[in-house]
Parts: C-alpha cells; structure tokens; sequence
C-alpha cells in the first residue's frame, strides 16, 4: 500500500516527454562539440605536416640545382623560404647536409651540414650515416645526396588529446641535378 503513490508517480514519470530534447542535448551536445573540434585538428594537423613536406622539398631542390657553393647565407635564407611556405610563424628548424658514398669502404661520409633554427636539431656527422644503409639509397661511387629534415613543434587550437604538442619533422633526399657536387663555402 505504501508503495502505490511511489509506483503511480514513477509511471506519469515515465510517459512525460516534456524536456526531453533537453536532456538528449545535453547529452550529445558536448560530444558533437569536441568531434568538431577533433575533426579540425585532424585535419590542421595535416595541412601543417603537408605544408612542411613541399617546404622541405623546394628546400631540396633549390639546393640540388645549385652549380655554386653554398654559404652561410645561402642556408639563412633557405630556411626564410621554407618558413613562408610552411606559413605559421612557428619555431621550425632545418638541416641541410650532403652525403658522399665512398664504394671501396662501403660506407657513408658527411660532406657538410648545416642547422638553422632553435630546436635540437644538430649538424649531422659521419659517425650518424657512416652505416645508414638501411635509411640511404645505394649510390655510385662518389655520388653525393642532398638530405633536408626539419623539426617543428604543432600547437593545437583546441585541446582534444592529452599530451604535450606534436613534434613535426621532415626527411627529404636530392640528388645534386646540374653539377656532381655540391660545395660548401663559408664566405
């Protein structure tokens, strides 16, 4: 008997639908907002490593058509281009080192290596390539291979995965094209 209010009151409870689009917006508002927000990050996170990618192969292509040496400035400026290409006005770093195969050591040398940038991208040494076989192409003797990597750091708009930002990075190969090496000068 004590019973019967509670039952009779759950049951017009039950067949009451007014607030019920309510209670489903507030549901599924949240989630629709952050599956938004995690499709444009999504999709920006493409277009930031994309934009990376052309910049890192412009990058190498300039260098490999180059018939002169390279200088210091030469590199100051790359890395002004492939900052206006990649176009967020983030902290970006680039390498740009040539390899030389020597066929009777079978073994890779660094012929030069340059770094512009603030990140810890360093110079690139022989001691890092000198067995890279596994991450290099076979070469002739004597051939030389134009390397660009860069390293960006991504900061997300919105803070749909946990962590710290995404850390970006690029590894383009060249072939020098116009002339069978290319020089470094530091003048």
């Amino acid at each position: 008997m004590a019973f019967r209010p509670l039952k009779s009151w759950l049951s017009r409870f039950r067949r009451e639908e007014r607030g019920s689009v309510m209670v489903e917006a507030v549901i599924t508002l949240p989630v629709l907002i952050w599956a938004i927000g995690a499709t444009y990050e999504f999709f920006e996170v493409h277009r930031y490593q994309s934009a990376r990618d052309k910049a890192s192969y412009t990058i190498a292509d300039m260098v490999s058509r180059e018939m002169l040496p390279i200088t210091p400035t030469y590199i100051s400026n790359a890395k002004t281009v492939f900052d206006t290409i990649a176009n967020d006005h983030g902290t970006n770093t680039l390498r740009v080192s040539v390899i030389k195969y020597d066929v009777d050591e079978d073994e890779y040398s660094v012929k030069w290596s340059e770094v512009r940038g603030t990140t810890n991208l360093s110079r690139l040494e022989t001691s890092d390539v000198i067995d890279a076989h596994d991450r290099l192409p076979q070469m002739r003797d004597g051939e030389e291979l134009v390397i660009v990597e860069s390293l960006s750091d991504y900061q997300p708009m919105f803070d749909v995965w946990p962590g710290d930002p995404m850390e970006m990075s690029t590894y383009v190969m060249a072939i020098p094209r116009f002339a069978p090496q290319i020089n470094w000068s530091n003048s």
